[in-house]
């Protein structure tokens, strides 16, 4: 549905993408995640034919957004980070102006509307000014905006930004909802959004793709199968050096609490081990009292960390 094929955007002397290369399919939701001015609001603002690439070439359902801007808009619904509403108008009132605005016949416009806002939880509002409305509420007209004309591509900038906890809840709703017959392509800072809503996640960064998966993918190639908490009494010093002599361990941490009597490791495999088992065996040899034996669960706060850290580490050109 959505296609970049090696996509670079400059300005000046800043590149905010830089060989940019991806496919987003039909029923995808993508989560794109990146620091500020990683260059996720600017492919946004492409795919939207708000700016055009400085070379390269980005297709919508095959549509050039360059060559045919105005059927690419057509497709294509846009929720910016700064909601695009004027609150002194009406909910059926401005959503009947953004219908004219994306070019519905006047006798569809009614239907759109209902449906629009049946779909958006915006039924007992339909009458009252934005302006009166609580934010999750207006943050809804903005999706309501972006849907109006039935677009089979949906970007939304920060969706969730501002809303309070309920009200973020209902709108990931509404998103996956959305995502189950749209292509979905969302940009956050919160990963428990990405976790809650989003199908594949995407990390950008010096205008760079630097990941690209699931969720659960990116975790394990991270951290491969090998994280392991591991906690015992009774193994004396040496523990640590005993066990990466026996088991193919990359790193040992430990977190053992102050002037307590046990020892607390947080235990780092070699890529794809998994070494509860023998871990358990070599207690049981070494005459040890395991107290704890568990997987740890990399956070996707830790991915984004880890995997943004290296590659600012390395460095780049782009901004």
């Amino acid at each position: 549905m959505i296609h970049f094929d090696h996509i670079n955007k400059s300005y000046g002397t800043v590149r905010a993408l830089d060989d940019v290369s991806m496919t987003v399919e039909t029923g995808q939701i993508l989560g794109l995640l990146g620091p500020n001015g990683a260059g996720k609001t600017t492919a946004m603002k492409i795919i939207t034919c708000y700016m055009p690439p400085t070379s390269g070439r980005v297709t919508v359902d095959g549509l050039d957004v360059t060559e045919d801007p105005l059927a690419v808009r057509r497709k294509v619904g846009y929720l910016p980070e700064n909601n695009p509403l004027y609150l002194d108008m009406g909910v059926t009132d401005y959503l009947a102006f953004c219908g004219r605005l994306h070019g519905l016949p006047a006798g569809a416009i009614p239907a759109a509307i209902d449906r629009t806002i049946q779909r958006c939880g915006l039924t007992e509002y339909r009458h009252r000014f934005i302006g009166q409305l609580s934010k999750g509420y207006r943050q809804r007209v903005g999706l309501a905006q972006a849907i109006i004309h039935e677009p089979e591509v949906l970007i939304l900038d920060e969706p969730t930004t501002g809303l309070d906890p309920n009200q973020i809840v209902e709108i990931r709703n509404l998103i996956r909802e959305l995502g189950r017959e749209k292509t979905v392509i969302l940009s956050t800072h919160i990963m428990q959004e990405v976790e809650a809503t989003c199908s594949r996640m995407m990390i950008i960064n010096r205008g760079r793709i630097i990941a690209d998966g699931t969720p659960g993918e990116l975790r394990t190639r991270l951290t491969g199968a090998g994280s392991h908490l591991f906690e015992i009494r009774g193994g004396g010093d040496g523990v640590a050096r005993r066990l990466k002599e026996a088991l193919p361990i990359r790193e040992i941490t430990d977190h053992s609490p102050p002037g307590g009597d046990s020892l607390r490791l947080e235990i780092h495999g070699e890529a794809g081990e998994d070494l509860r088992e023998r871990l358990y065996r070599m207690a049981v040899a070494e005459d040890w009292t395991l107290l704890e034996l568990s997987r740890v669960q990399t956070s996707l706060e830790d991915v984004f960390r880890e995997l943004t850290g290296a590659d600012e580490r390395q460095g780049g050109t782009a901004q």
